[in-house]
Order: structure tokens, then sequence, then C-alpha cells
């Protein structure tokens, strides 16, 4: 089954160069491409993609609103933002919205085709330097509600970049159980995204930032 992708971005050369390399790998397929924030709402909804590419800069609608918006009403989508702007409070903003990654328009393809991959997947991949500039960003909830062992276990192993189908082998469970997992720990700890909750796991403790710039 292909990974369907959603391409956001104000610029139509630019979502027709990303549909010409993405074209290029059989398990990806774009499915939509919206101009906007708005649309990329309007489209997500009826397409319900795996993953959305999302440029942050937009008339109408910004790519953070519609990341948030998105990511709230479709839980099970994935957001990856793609922008020109490598400054902290765009990462902070993008982040705290819910994409679960963010990288530079400059990215090379194949680099962009495994990220979308690793997205749709279950996977946190975040560079060493976009990871450093978020943990500053990572507030622990004065009490948050607390996870259960499994959960915790499921945290530690999502936090290492591991995938849904990686988490599941190693704990024996399956994948649906992880999602479910997973669903809950976000809930518990009031954050959009896993990378959210790995950033978090890193604060507490549970894993390295080493070893969280490793699994990437």
């Amino acid at each position: 089954m292909s990974i369907r992708i959603l391409i956001v971005d104000d610029h139509s050369v630019v979502r027709q160069g990303l549909k010409m390399f993405l074209a290029l790998d059989p398990e990806l397929k774009v499915v939509g491409e919206a101009a906007n924030g708005v649309e990329a709402l309007r489209l997500a909804r009826e397409l319900e993609p795996d993953v959305v590419l999302m440029d942050l800069l937009m008339p109408v609608m910004d790519g953070v609103a519609a990341t948030a918006a998105i990511r709230h009403e479709l839980p099970d989508t994935e957001v990856i933002a793609l922008t020109s702007v490598l400054e902290d409070q765009a990462i902070f903003k993008a982040m705290r919205a819910g994409a679960t990654g963010y990288l530079l328009k400059d990215t090379e393809s194949d680099e962009l085709c495994r990220s979308i991959k690793a997205a749709a997947a279950g996977q946190v991949q975040l560079s060493p330097q976009v990871a450093a500039r978020l943990m500053q960003d990572v507030h622990v909830p004065e009490s948050p509600e607390s996870l259960t062992k499994r959960e915790i276990e499921v945290l530690r192993l999502l936090a290492q970049g591991k995938a849904n189908k990686e988490i599941a082998a190693a704990l024996v469970i399956g994948e649906k159980t992880v999602k479910t997992h997973v669903s809950n720990i976000l809930s518990k700890l009031g954050v959009p995204s896993r990378t959210q909750a790995a950033l978090y796991a890193v604060r507490l403790g549970l894993v390295s930032l080493d070893e969280m710039d490793q699994a990437g």
C-alpha cells in the first residue's frame, strides 16, 4: 500500500517539483495539493492522507494554524513542516501545533522520502540541531496524568526513534495496541504529537538527547 500524501504550498512550482520527486518512489502517492491552509484542511478532511507536507508561510491560513486544525480533527494524519525558515520561533510554533517533523526546502529528495516514510510508520525523526532547539521549548506539565508502566515503555521506545512495528515487536503486542497506547500517552501528557511526547521523555530522563539524536 502506498503512503498517501497531501502537498500544501502557495507556490505552484514548489508543488510541481515535489510531485515530480515523490512520483519516482513507488511507495509514495500524492493524492492532493493545496495552496493555503484553508484548502489544506478541506482536502485533509476529504482525502484523509497519511502524511501532509506543510509549508508554514501562506496566505488565508498559515501552515501553523492548518497543522493544528488537521492534527485536532485527524489525529492519524501526520504533518511534516517543509519550509525555507530555520528560526527557533517557527520551529517551536510548528511543533506546538502538532507537526511530527521539520524539514527545510533544500532537503535532498531521498531524505524527504525517508522522512515521509518514517512519519507514516509512527517514527520520530529530528536532526540533532532541531532536537536541541526544541528542548528549550519543552515544558513539563505541573501535574501530568500518570502513565502506566506499559505506556512508559512505549514512550521510551518511541523517543528512541522506533517505528510502530518495531515497538510492537519489542513489546510483543499488536501495532493497533501500540497506536492506542500512543494516543493515550498524548492525551495524558497534553501534547499534540509523537515528537512532543519524545521531547517530553528526554526532559523526564527516560531517554537521553544523545539516544534521540542517534535514532534520527
